[in-house]
């Protein structure tokens, strides 16, 4: 047999080979392996771990309570700039692949021979992701990434694409406990996804790769290079032009954290309506079910409670003199040292945090330093009710000079002019709580209840865990009984001793007004 013909029976027979493991493959594949993969038709009707949102009747959020921050989207609410950002960093054949791009998964290959075997991430398309992130664990193995693949092929089927990136928008996580790209948008710029601009948006794109490495609050620097890359990316695939590609490049990092804002201020109503649902429904359900729970508060009335309750009790504290700055610092910290330290400390209703960072003796006034690099200043002509505390109802002389109040590297807590914008006084929280319920006297509903001063500052619910005596709060009850029982203005009441004896008391009880007299006979008015 001739070396030719011995060459054409090996290709033959390695050929032969190559199917016959190929079909063994799909032989396994089909009896094996799919049957035990997840039903991608339960993808039809997914749903996402969203959290528990408290709304007054007019719909204003109170609060949120939730591990997981989202908002979910539909996908003709995410701009297009968003999407082509997206699909530039995370992939580019989205629309003409069918779940897998051989391309990428062969880049990825090659990663993995040169890291010696170990599987390095990557060569995944958005469906592949889809299918890990849905239906899969995050295990780095071999045999998952087989499954992602499969099920990949399957969503394809199943899906749309505008389906897909919906469930991809929605479920990945961004950093800062924000699932879904509007949690994200809200977290890091405190706006709507739809209202960022192109740089924002790209910036917002680069995190899915890493979350915490492209982190544009703790590594500003790592998080433009991406977005920059990404931009690029955008205009090599001629998404943008090269006029918005050069703005976009040129723009700032403007993204820092964003709390959750609620549009009205009732923690304590918060709270209530989060121990009822403990109450009445299964814990884990609570945090995660999506609840949507509406209250009887009006957040107009709401919003005038708290003012009142906290406007009253820092014009009480003030009748009673300065206790002191809350703390002195070093004078010497840096501007970025001091802010690391306020941002720690939390806003107490209208007071913010501040530090004395410089004193203008000439024109007695303090300039101050606020959260995110905030600043201010305060003047002595406005500290007219400066007086330290000797006792509660003793105070010390008035300070001469603002030294006299302030020395650099103190930390304070001031609060801006009622009606006014740049107008700051120097105040403190108040010693002094107090509480206010309002019902609807149609129908008893609660439409707003405070707690206290600041629910950030005491838990402590005094409208309905106190359990004080009701005082002289009483007596409309009393006095609106005695008119249905045809007593009238006119009408006289002995007001004489009574004693009353009860087995349940230690002694007898015998009532008396707060002045200790008694003075008989006394018209009911």
């Amino acid at each position: 047999m001739t070396l030719r013909r011995r060459f054409k029976r090996l290709i033959i027979w390695l050929t032969g080979l190559g199917f016959a493991g190929a079909l063994l493959i799909a032989a396994f594949t089909g009896l094996y392996l799919i049957p035990r993969l997840p039903d991608v038709e339960s993808l039809r009707d997914y749903h996402l771990q969203t959290p528990l949102r408290v709304l007054t009747r007019d719909g204003k959020l109170i609060s949120e309570f939730g591990e997981q921050r989202r908002m979910p989207l539909r996908f003709d609410q995410v701009p297009d700039d968003y999407i082509n950002a997206l699909l530039s960093a995370e992939d580019d054949n989205f629309y003409n692949h069918y779940g897998v791009d051989p391309k990428g998964l062969l880049r990825a290959a090659v990663r993995m021979l040169q890291a010696g075997g170990r599987i390095q991430g990557g060569g995944s398309t958005i469906t592949m992701q889809v299918a890990r992130n849905y239906l899969l664990t995050l295990e780095q193995t071999f045999s998952r990434k087989f499954n992602e693949i499969l099920l990949a092929f399957q969503i394809e089927q199943e899906l749309s694409k505008e389906q897909i990136l919906e469930m991809y928008f929605n479920k990945m996580f961004m950093g800062h406990r924000a699932y879904g790209i509007e949690a994200a948008a809200q977290v890091y710029y405190g706006r709507h996804i739809w209202e960022l601009s192109l740089a924002e948006q790209a910036m917002m794109a680069g995190l899915y790769k890493a979350p915490s490495r492209y982190n544009p609050i703790s590594n500003p620097d790592r998080a433009k290079i991406r977005r920059d890359w990404i931009l690029g990316r955008m205009l090599e695939l001629e998404y943008i032009d090269q006029a918005r590609y050069e703005t976009a490049i040129a723009a700032p990092i403007t993204a820092r954290f964003h709390s959750l804002a609620p549009e009205t201020q009732a923690s304590y109503v918060a709270e209530m309506v989060r121990q009822e649902l403990f109450d009445n429904f299964p814990i884990e359900d609570v945090y995660t079910g999506g609840y949507r729970v509406y209250t009887t508060i009006d957040s107009r009335l709401q919003d005038a409670a708290q003012y009142a309750v906290q406007k009253g009790l820092l014009a009480y504290d003030r009748r009673h003199g300065f206790r002191g700055v809350e703390q002195q610092l070093d004078p010497n910290l840096t501007a970025e040292e001091a802010e690391r330290i306020l941002n720690r400390i939390p806003v107490l209703g209208p007071l913010q945090p501040a530090i004395v960072r410089s004193i203008d003796e000439e024109r007695q006034t303090a300039q101050l330093l606020l959260r995110y690099g905030e600043k201010a200043e305060i003047r002595y002509s406005d500290m007219e009710w400066i007086r330290p505390r000797i006792t509660i109802d003793n105070l010390g002389a008035k300070p001469k000079l603002i030294t006299d109040i302030l020395q650099i590297g103190d930390q304070i807590r001031i609060r801006k002019a009622y009606g006014e914008s740049n107008l700051w006084f120097l105040s403190q929280v108040p010693d002094a709580q107090g509480a206010m319920v309002a019902l609807d006297p149609k129908d008893g509903a609660i439409i707003s209840l405070v707690g206290g001063f600041e629910y950030l500052h005491s838990k402590f619910n005094r409208a309905t865990q106190a359990l004080r005596q009701p005082g002289s709060s009483f007596k409309p009850f009393i006095y609106s009984a005695a008119l249905e029982q045809e007593f009238t203005a006119a009408s006289l009441i002995n007001d004489a001793p009574v004693v009353f004896n009860d087995k349940s008391l230690e002694d007898s009880w015998r009532p008396e007004n707060y002045s200790g007299k008694f003075f008989g006979p006394t018209r009911l008015r």
